[in-house]
């Protein structure tokens, strides 16, 4: 099993720290339903298009965008590689109790790679490296960023295995150091011949939605690697040589930053909501009361505001309406929880 070594630094503690308060105050500011879709259809697009980008896909947000909504058929390989990525993160949370195993690693690499590489799923089994050409005329030189530890299919695979069972014997690790040890340890393995970052990118996301996380319903990451691609690489590999304390750094500002964004875009998206949206005071008391009992009847929230039973009633339907509320259960033994 790998053995990751890194410092819990100042820097890393309080960026941890501010990850969960940045959080709790998205989750806090009860979004309608219809407010938290767009959001979150939003976050995909800006996942999808900062992802493919980084790899060198040339569509803009803006051809991304037409392009998923119109759902069209993608005619060439950069939309596909698109369309791919989108329908894969679009399903992360059917993934939450999935395990990870190595046929789910080659299953989702087969799904974003499909019609666009012929070794879509399968790992690779020759040399490569991660590198780019230097000098303007040929014959040009490779400059090697990262070469692989192995390049035989049965010794990456073995640490891919080593890598999936560390992630079982950490589950009590909190999530950014281990979300960001993983995305360094798949990107250093480079299990397959292209794909590997996309690849990575979204099983770090599904890690974060394992543990609790609403990724891509509230936050992305990818926007902050997109920021500077050249910096994302020259800092994943700062880990390289075994210590993960820098990359971890930059990992965790990058969740901070995401976090902070979609915070500003939340609050400026509910400031926008048309007045007929909004919880009303009696309202934002059932919503306080719901904070403290999670689950409720009608008649038990009669008897806490003091109300008939049918008005009761009509304030739950008013918020189940405007999409803070869900109603669950038969009619006889209904009951209603916050969304």
């Amino acid at each position: 099993m790998i053995e990751p070594s890194y410092k819990r630094t100042d820097k890393l503690i309080t960026n941890i720290a501010e990850i969960e308060r940045l959080y709790g105050q998205i989750e806090g500011l009860r979004l309608p339903r219809k407010l938290e879709l767009n959001l979150k259809r939003d976050n995909l697009i800006k996942s999808t298009y900062a992802s493919n980008r980084i790899e060198g896909n040339p569509l803009t947000l803006p051809e991304v965008t037409n392009l998923l909504l119109d759902e069209r058929v993608p005619v060439n390989r950069d939309e596909k590689e698109v369309v791919n990525y989108f329908a894969l993160l679009s399903e992360l949370p059917k993934f939450k109790d999935r395990e990870i195993t190595l046929e789910f690693i080659k299953e989702n690499h087969a799904r974003i790679m499909k019609g666009v590489d012929e070794s879509a799923g399968q790992i690779r089994n020759r040399p490569v490296v991660v590198g780019k050409y230097e000098g303007g005329a040929a014959p040009m030189t490779l400059k090697v960023k990262h070469n692989p530890p192995h390049h035989k299919r049965d010794e990456i695979e073995a640490d891919l295995r080593q890598l999936i069972s560390w992630i079982v014997a950490t589950k009590n690790l909190p999530t950014i150091i281990k979300a960001g040890i993983f995305h360094h340890e798949f990107v250093f393995i480079h299990p397959f011949e292209d794909g590997n970052g996309r690849v990575c990118r979204m099983l770090t996301a599904l890690l974060f939605v394992k543990d609790g996380y609403r990724i891509n319903q509230y936050f992305v990451l990818d926007d902050y690697y997109d920021i500077d691609k050249i910096l994302y690489s020259d800092m994943l590999h700062t880990a390289d040589d075994g210590d993960k304390t820098e990359w971890l750094e930059y990992f965790s500002d990058g969740v901070k930053y995401s976090l902070m964004g979609a915070l500003d875009r939340a609050k400026k998206a509910a400031r926008t909501l048309a007045v007929k949206d909004r919880p009303s005071k009696k309202e934002n008391q059932v919503l306080d009361l719901f904070q403290e009992q999670p689950e409720m009847t009608s008649t038990e929230l009669a008897r806490k505001l003091k109300v008939s039973r049918q008005q009761a009633h009509n304030l739950l339907s008013a918020l189940v309406n405007k999409g803070f509320l869900e109603r669950q259960g038969t009619t006889k033994s209904s009951y209603y929880a916050l969304k």
